[in-house]
């Protein structure tokens, strides 16, 4: 099974339950690199083209307009194919994520 979620073109009643256009934005040049989950993510794409392959799973492609959830702690690989604009939520409060990315940088 794969972690990744991808919720293809949801109807903005979706969008508006969720505050999308509320959440922080985040930009990516096409690129390639390595990339771990420190916490749950949800993102909202508006532009672009990426493929995620966790480590050890299967390729999952997304682009403009799809909801995609994330799992904390999944490692994977980004191939940014189009330059990506997408909007972000991370799951939990500031001290939570804080706590989980120490956890993860220290390798506790």
């Amino acid at each position: 099974m794969n972690p990744i979620i991808v919720e293809k073109n949801p109807d903005q009643t979706r969008l508006n339950t969720l505050d999308v256009n509320k959440w922080p934005t985040w930009e990516k040049e096409i690129s390639v690199f390595p990339w771990t989950f420190p916490e749950q993510e949800i993102a909202y794409i508006l532009e672009g083209e990426c493929v995620i392959t966790p480590t050890g799973g299967t390729a999952t492609t997304f682009g403009k307009g799809d909801l995609v959830t994330f799992p904390a702690g999944m490692t994977c690989s980004w191939e940014v194919k189009q330059p990506l604009h997408k909007h972000y939520h991370l799951d939990g409060n500031w001290l939570t994520q804080a706590y989980r990315r120490a956890k993860l940088a220290l390798k506790l």
